[in-house]
């Protein structure tokens, strides 16, 4: 089985910063790409940052120029640092990662439990 798990969620202030952690393992071969989302109460889940394989990086509008997704990909692991947070960033935000686990298999798709990030204002 493959874990992906989700770290550094909490509670903080509006215009502060969180650093969320995703850490892969069990049987990973290979990952095409580890990307965010979050769903906020009672809303859609939605995509927040993406990085491919090739180290390429796509934002939602409304994170960009605030949010930075970066990868550790020895250790299976994909941050997100959040900046200038704003009450509306408050959602459940899941890591999810395309995967395979023998080359040449087909790709299968892993979502993390989530963790909560909260913005007071």
């Amino acid at each position: 089985q493959v874990q992906l798990v989700e770290s550094g969620g909490g509670l903080v202030q509006a215009g502060g910063s969180l650093r969320l952690s995703c850490e892969g393992s069990g049987n990973i071969f290979s990952i095409k790409n580890m990307s965010w989302y979050r769903q906020a109460p009672g809303g859609q889940r939605e995509l927040v940052a993406v990085i491919e394989s090739a180290g390429s990086t796509n934002y939602g509008e409304s994170v960009t120029g605030r949010f930075t997704i970066s990868r550790d990909s020895a250790k299976n692991t994909v941050y997100l640092q959040m900046n200038s947070l704003k009450p509306e960033d408050t959602a459940i935000y899941y890591c999810h990662a395309v995967l395979a686990y023998k080359s040449g298999s087909t790709w299968y798709s892993w979502w993390g439990q989530g963790t909560q990030v909260t913005v007071s204002s």
